[in-house]
């Protein structure tokens, strides 16, 4: 079985609006987090999703679930304080309804423009590798600083990519890591589900992203969210 786990606990400080997270904005009629959920609900390798949210957008979810009839949604879960908290709930929500070596998607809600293609790719490298992370190369120079100030160094620009999500694994191996994490003081809010793995001893293998799957974390970005589907409208009519 293949599962979905759709990470909509975040708050959206970072866009300065109070009164909802950003993966609940409507966008042309829908939430975002609706639009990202639809391109798996739509997949036709994922079997089943969870989707993570604070507990008082449960029954917006529930509602959304039936509006736009959304299938494949069988749990909802409560999210945590951290991220890393969060997919911990997700895997121990699934526990009894999978087995180890199923196959985990982990996707930000606030992705929506995800591609088939790349849910594929993760499904498929996940289950010859173990573990797979979408990634984009930087195409810019990167500058490390130390002080904010100066720059301490320059890294190579063609072994630096660009992380996005999904990152999937077998469910054995994701669910071991956040296990040992969450036993560990020096590891509780940790913003990557690969690093679990890579502390845990795994290696993870990448999967090609793009440049359409960016996160909304600004205002421009839901702008640029707002022109790309009224595009993709447009060329459909």
């Amino acid at each position: 079985m293949n599962v979905a786990i759709i990470l909509a606990g975040g708050k959206g400080t970072r866009m300065g609006i109070v009164d909802q997270p950003k993966q609940f904005i409507d966008i042309y009629g829908k939430p975002i987090v609706v639009h990202t959920i639809e391109a798996f609900d739509i997949h036709e390798q994922i079997d089943a999703i969870a989707i993570v949210c604070l507990k008082e957008w449960h029954e917006d979810i529930k509602i959304w679930t039936r509006k736009f009839e959304l299938n494949k949604i069988k749990w909802i879960v409560d999210g945590g304080e951290t991220r890393q908290e969060s997919v911990l709930n997700g895997l121990k929500a699934i526990e009894e309804d999978v087995s180890p070596d199923d196959i985990v998607v982990i996707h930000d809600a606030a992705r929506p423009l995800i591609s088939h293609r790349i849910i594929v790719n993760n499904i498929e490298g996940a289950k010859k590798y173990g573990a797979v992370d979408t990634v984009i190369p930087a195409s810019d120079t990167i500058i490390k600083t130390l002080d904010d100030n100066t720059i301490s160094s320059i890294p190579v620009r063609k072994e630096l990519y660009i992380g996005q999500t999904p990152q999937s694994f077998i469910y054995s191996t994701i669910y071991d890591a956040h296990k040992k994490a969450a036993a560990s003081e020096e590891v509780q809010n940790s913003t990557d589900d690969c690093r679990l793995v890579i502390d845990y001893g795994k290696k993870v293998h990448l999967v090609e992203g793009d440049k359409l799957n960016f996160k909304i974390t600004t205002m421009e970005d839901l702008l640029l969210l707002k022109s790309v589907i009224k595009m993709s409208k447009l060329e459909t009519i």
